[in-house]
């Protein structure tokens, strides 16, 4: 069936998990000539690049209607073809994310098939399942028993974005490492604790005070440090990596296989971090969870956005043995549990791979146009 219309849709949002700061996403729609819907997302974050974004998906909207939905491969490798004349980065690799992720939806709705099997089936079907979360309170402890709440709610553990102005988490060594004792305290012994630098706007780690307050946080069962200097630093990363014990994650702001390649070939990255809304979309998602099995590392979904993003990745997740952990923001948000009919939840620390076809989730059109801007 043939596609008849592409759309793109920018929305704006309060996150709660974010101390209600604005977020931004553009979604993409699109509709065969049967009227069968997909649905993808690019997480674009600022104002400027999502209706920039918005922009470029219409225009590729030419070679998009009028093909074959089932032909979805093939039109994300002549998208990447068209896009070389303005870079397949930024925002190029935004509008395909969100067109390949719709198209995999359309696909898996007109078969009848749930995404995970038009990937080749599930190797485990259920995830186990952190909170993800952004500190924003400026009290350590308020922010250590938070966390604690949500270990009590059925989390298996959590991943804490340091950054905030608010919370000044990430600016100073020995109150971070005060702060990874409270939480250790608040959590208990068996919780996963991550820790994410997070806001590289915000804040910038020299590789020794981040060596020292790596080493500092292992003695409470740090399971990862994320992106403990900037990506491009691979002399610091090397210098770093050979001097802390735990889990080392990066990749988030990798835009393709071909960069994520050169990022897993360094040894450096024990824990590879894709996003299915910024990296190309699934098509590209599944290039690089076939470099993370080369390598035996782990991939970890960074999908912190809608629940378009979550289905993508958690069946990106599900395919493959690498996957340690699946992240989930755990406070009640409009694009997780507004958005969709059926919103993903965690029972008992676990969330299971969605059986219905494609994405396996169920669009509320009227939410979309309500956040739109």
């Amino acid at each position: 069936m043939a596609v008849k219309r592409v759309e793109a849709f920018p929305v704006a949002y309060p996150e709660p998990n974010d101390n209600n700061n604005t977020r931004r996403l553009l979604l993409c729609r699109i509709e065969d000539e049967s009227g069968a819907v997909g649905w993808g997302e690019a997480v674009t974050t600022l104002p400027e690049v999502t209706l920039a974004t918005k922009v470029v998906v219409e225009g590729l909207e030419q070679l998009i209607v009028g093909r074959d939905a089932l032909d979805n491969e093939d039109i994300w490798r002549r998208i990447k073809t068209h896009t070389w004349y303005y870079g397949h980065e930024g925002i190029a690799s935004y509008a395909l994310s969100a067109i390949d992720i719709a198209l995999w939806d359309l696909k898996g709705k007109i078969l009848g098939i749930p995404l995970v099997q038009l990937l080749g089936g599930a190797h485990q079907s259920r995830l186990p399942v952190i909170a993800s979360t952004i500190a924003s309170d400026s009290s350590i402890q308020v922010e250590a028993d938070r966390h604690g709440e949500y270990i009590q709610a059925g989390y298996k553990g959590v991943k804490v974005g340091f950054g905030s102005e608010s919370a000044r988490l990430g600016f100073d060594v020995d109150r971070d490492v005060k702060f990874m004792a409270a939480l250790r305290d608040a959590v208990g012994p068996a919780a996963d604790i991550m820790i994410d630098r997070n806001r590289c706007q915000v804040i910038t780690w020299d590789v020794v005070s981040a060596i020292r307050r790596t080493n500092e946080m292992e003695a409470y069962g740090l399971r990862w440090m994320e992106e403990p200097v900037e990506p491009t630093d691979i002399e610091g990363l090397r210098h770093f990596r050979g001097n802390v014990k735990t889990l080392v994650a990066g990749g988030e702001r990798e835009w393709h296989s071909r960069a994520y390649g050169r990022l897993i070939g360094t040894g450096l990255i024990d824990v590879v971090c894709f996003d299915a809304g910024r990296s190309e979309g699934i098509t590209g998602g599944r290039e690089v969870v076939a470099l993370v099995e080369k390598q035996h590392c782990w991939i970890n979904a960074h999908s912190w956005s809608s629940a378009i993003n979550t289905a993508a990745s958690i069946a990106l997740s599900a395919i493959t043995p690498r996957t340690l952990v699946f992240e989930m923001k755990p406070d009640l948000n409009p694009m997780q549990h507004e958005l969709v009919e059926r919103p993903f939840e965690q029972t008992d620390g676990w969330i299971d791979v969605p059986s219905l076809p494609g994405l396996g989730v169920e669009i509320r059109e009227e939410v979309v146009h309500k956040y739109g801007f």
